[in-house]
């Protein structure tokens, strides 16, 4: 693939999660925790790293944390996010290379969506000066089960729709 076509397919990709990371923002969650969220930009970021790499995941990760700040002027929340997407597709990566053999894209996506969790606790943590907030971590381990096997599974079947559609495209 030429490094132009690379690059727009990313920028889409980056186009993609923004979007969707918006939409995920102004939806109600019904959760019973507070903060608690699908991670549906997810997909997009497992699904780079399964297409291109880990170098393009985290790159599509790190720049949709940046460009959702400055969609909607939550800089506050900049933090969280950006240490919940880069320990999570870094997270992600190692489990996708080194142990796919025994995990789906479902497994990857859980444990993603477990360091994400921890990421923004321990922010948390730091911003607040308390670690009792690590208390909540059981919580939204719990709810990263389910979200995770979601966004895992939607990121199969958008690799394999890639798989069938791009594949001469992306010479994957």
């Amino acid at each position: 693939m030429s490094r132009i076509k690379k690059l727009v397919f990313l920028s889409l990709l980056v186009s993609v999660g923004l979007a969707l990371s918006i939409i995920e923002s102004t939806m109600p969650v019904p959760f019973l925790a507070p903060g608690a969220k699908l991670g549906l930009s997810n997909m997009v970021v497992l699904t780079t790293l399964v297409i291109f790499g880990f170098k393009e995941a985290f790159a599509v990760a790190v720049i949709r944390s940046l460009t959702f700040a400055l969609a909607t002027g939550g800089f506050s929340g900049l933090f969280y996010s950006l240490a919940g997407a880069i320990l999570s597709v870094i997270v992600m990566g190692i489990v996708f290379k080194f142990f796919k053999n025994f995990f789906s894209l479902i497994g990857v996506s859980i444990f993603g969506a477990m360091a994400h969790n921890i990421a923004q606790i321990g922010v948390a943590s730091i911003i607040m000066e308390n670690i009792k907030i690590f208390s909540y971590l059981p919580i939204m381990s719990l709810v990263s089960l389910f979200t995770g096997y979601f966004v895992g599974l939607s990121s199969i079947m958008i690799t394999r729709t890639f798989e069938k559609n791009f594949s001469k495209i992306i010479n994957y």
